[in-house]
């Protein structure tokens, strides 16, 4: 008998059949795609390939270079889950692998409606677009469209084409926009668009979303937007807007959930009906001159998120704000005037991000805080608090930040032991406060801490070898302390494998470095990136459930003789600083293996014997200081290959002989020379007497004979022994045993 799972033939057929049907009647841009079973299918997808040739069309139009996304990045709030999920780190030419051969429906940044074939989305956001959009462009013949997402690409030269509406020329967003009735989704922040914003905006009464952020849009916000009454998500921040913006208008937008003022110059005035307005979700108005807290936010019992950083609010945190604020996930007042103690009522609050830094609050950490267990991001830094540093802080940390402030006694070693912070925390900064005792070794738990800033304390201790064991460490900031003692051990040194910037200036560490010292130092061994669109800031943490949270971390570093705060701690940014310190014995040649380096300070040291030629490696690098050393001997010529070094200084050594000349350092003045009375050239006052002379190259593997116990002399010596013994041994055998020579010959190529 035959298995019951067995079909038999006419069964199979039919199923085939009906699998054909099926792919017969499947809508498609496809030039073949008119052929269907049934009449109305044939009649929709007739005019379907006019969609592929007017797409192809348009991607002829442009060619695909990838620019530098570095000033998109963080500019505008990225949402996920209302309608698109464009990522600014995602960045690759869409168009460029829009091939006729495939239906078009399946073609990157395009959405199709399923029924009629239609192109209903255009998703080009960081698409590498380089090119004029064309006043006949063939893009506008897709009448189907409803969402355009134009974001993260250049036009600030373009023509911008009249069928959007009927364009004008130049990157002005034109008023005939407004001509696209049915458009509900329009995106196009990072465009670098100028002018007004058109009033014709008050014709697209569908519109739903609207981002024109991080652009340069310059006049008052336009009257006409408040005439979209579906209006749910408005993003109009970081351009150059200006004027009054009374919140009362937008009672008219009764749907408005999410929206974005911030970073323009507008000026933000009270709602008198503010029970009127609609609940908001998330509110951006940071930078908007607002002088106090807005009364408004009292009927707001639905917010999330909100910004009021960098305004003009000048007074103590009110207590009706932590009743209001029983649902927010993400409250940011940095830059403002707050004064007072800091108090929070004992209430669960689901927070995760807190931001009250650069401001004027006094008191300790509030014990309350202990009840905010989501709480992810805590920054009270720049403030004027003090006391100790809690034992119960911490649980889910990821960024710790209580830089500036007057906190003393030691950091407990219990946040980094218990609760769950051990697993998330990234950023611990700690510095300019008045901590002492020892660095706790519990920080080892922490492995995935990125930025460990502890400088400008009264820390005394020594060199702690057990950060090495953190594997994603990349900044370690240890200036300004009491630690002393060697920062090499034969045992318990192996080097910092991630580590991009370190700095240990000002303390009391001492001994000298051995030639290998930065051999394993892999991350800032690595050539540099090409492109620098690839920059990240430290920080970014992860994505709540309707927006991308980020932190950008920024930190002080002398660069170029003097302090510089990178608002934003780039990745890209590799340097060393050891200044000030007690260091003694040469300086280590494996330096010239970082090759990314940016900033190399090892000044007011003992450092001995002459400049590395391997120096001459660092091709990356800005800012190179060896001042107030005991170096000898000559500048080596390969310090002219640095031609990017914007800042020298090798003044106060006992070096001598000629400064290369003809050469970067032909741009220095006197005082990158100073205090070297050997020394002559033209920037200073002794003058070199046979400057026909040429500087001889100072060869790496001469500066480490004495590591290797002999020189390259002694090896190109037995070299050319070995080979006048070998030529007449082999010319002996050969004339006399060439066969059995030749046998082996012939036994070796057959193995070969």
């Amino acid at each position: 008998m035959k298995s019951s799972t067995c079909q038999n033939p006419y069964s199979l057929m039919f199923y085939f059949i009906l699998l054909v049907s099926f792919f017969c009647t499947n809508v498609s841009c496809s030039k073949y795609s008119n052929v269907s079973t049934t009449t109305s299918s044939s009649l929709i997808t007739s005019r379907l390939p006019d969609q592929t040739t007017a797409l192809l069309q348009f991607k002829a139009e442009f060619v695909f270079i990838k620019p530098n996304f570095t000033s998109y990045y963080y500019s505008c709030p990225r949402y996920n889950n209302l309608y698109y999920d464009a990522d600014a780190y995602e960045s690759y030419p869409k168009m460029k692998f829009w091939k006729k051969e495939k239906d078009c429906c399946s073609w990157d940044g395009l959405t199709c409606n399923t029924k009629t074939g239609k192109v209903v989305a255009l998703d080009l956001s960081n698409s590498w677009l380089q090119g004029p959009l064309c006043s006949n462009n063939s893009l506008f013949k897709l009448h189907g469209l409803r969402r355009i997402n134009l974001s993260f690409n250049n036009f600030s030269f373009n023509t911008i084409p009249s069928e959007f509406g009927q364009h004008s020329s130049g990157h002005v967003l034109p008023s005939a926009l407004g001509n696209l009735a049915k458009l509900t989704h329009l995106i196009l922040h990072s465009c670098q668009f100028s002018g007004e914003v058109p009033s014709s905006l008050g014709n697209l009464t569908r519109l739903e979303f609207l981002s024109l952020c991080a652009n340069s849009f310059s006049g008052q916000t336009p009257w006409t937007m408040f005439k979209l009454a579906n209006l749910i998500y408005v993003s109009l921040d970081d351009n150059n807007l200006s004027g009054t913006v009374e919140l009362g208008d937008f009672c008219k937008l009764s749907k408005l959930e999410f929206l974005f003022l911030s970073s323009n110059s507008l000026s933000i005035t009270t709602a008198s009906t503010a029970s009127e307005l609609p609940k908001f979700r998330t509110l951006s108005l940071s930078s908007c001159n607002i002088g106090e807290f807005p009364e408004f936010l009292k009927t707001q019992d639905q917010l999330k998120e909100l910004d009021l950083s960098w305004n003009k609010i000048e007074s103590e945190i009110p207590k009706w704000f932590w009743v209001i604020g029983k649902n927010l996930e993400l409250l940011d007042l940095t830059g403002n005037k707050l004064h007072g103690f800091f108090t929070i009522p004992p209430l669960f609050i689901p927070i995760s991000y807190i931001s009250i830094s650069q401001n004027n609050l006094t008191g300790i950490i509030p014990p309350s805080i202990r009840k905010w267990t989501g709480l992810e991001v805590l920054d009270m830094s720049k403030n004027h608090f003090s006391g100790t540093i809690p034992r119960w802080l911490g649980s889910s940390l990821v960024i710790l930040n209580l830089q500036g402030n007057n906190f003393n006694g030691s950091i407990p070693h219990e946040i980094f032991t218990y609760g769950s912070m051990h697993d998330t925390l990234r950023v611990l900064d700690l510095s300019h406060n008045q901590l002492q005792g020892r660095v706790p070794q519990s920080l080892i738990n922490c492995s995935m801490l990125q930025v460990l800033n502890l400088g400008h304390n009264k820390i005394s201790d020594t060199f702690p070898f057990w950060l090495q064991s953190l594997p994603e460490l990349q900044v370690l900031v240890l200036c300004s302390n009491k630690f002393f003692g060697p920062i090499w051990h034969p045992i318990k040194y192996f080097g910092f494998t991630n580590l991009g910037t370190i700095d240990l200036s000002f303390n009391h560490f001492d001994g000298s470095l051995p030639s290998e010292y930065f051999r394993n130092w892999d991350y800032i061994s690595k050539a540099p990136h090409g492109n620098k669109s690839d920059m990240e800031y430290f920080g970014q943490y992860r994505k709540e459930s309707n927006y991308s949270v980020t932190y950008a971390y920024s930190m002080s570093v002398m660069n170029k003789g003097s302090e510089m705060e990178l608002i934003k701690a780039l990745t890209i940014f590799m340097s060393i600083d050891l200044s000030n310190n007690r260091f003694d014995g040469e300086i280590p040649s494996s330096i010239g293996k970082l090759q990314s380096l940016i900033m190399l300070n090892l000044s007011r040291n003992n450092f001995t014997g002459i400049i590395p030629s391997s120096l001459g490696n660092l091709s990356e690098l800005e800012s190179l200081d060896l001042s107030r050393n005991k170096l000898s001997g000559r500048i080596p010529q390969q310090l002219a290959n640095l031609t990017f070094l914007a800042y020298l200084n090798l003044s106060h050594n006992t070096l001598e002989g000629p400064v290369p000349q003809g050469t970067q350092l032909d741009t220095f003045s006197y005082s990158s020379f100073e205090g070297n009375p050997g020394l002559c050239g033209s920037q200073l006052p002794k003058k070199c007497e046979n400057t026909d002379t040429p500087i001889p190259f100072l060869r790496q593997d001469e500066e480490e004979e004495s590591e290797n116990g002999f020189t390259w002399k002694v090896v190109a010596m037995g070299y050319g022994c070995g080979f006048m013994v070998g030529a007449v041994i082999g010319h002996v055998t050969l004339s006399r045993r060439s066969s059995w020579f030749w046998r082996i010959g012939r036994h070796f190529y057959g193995l070969w």
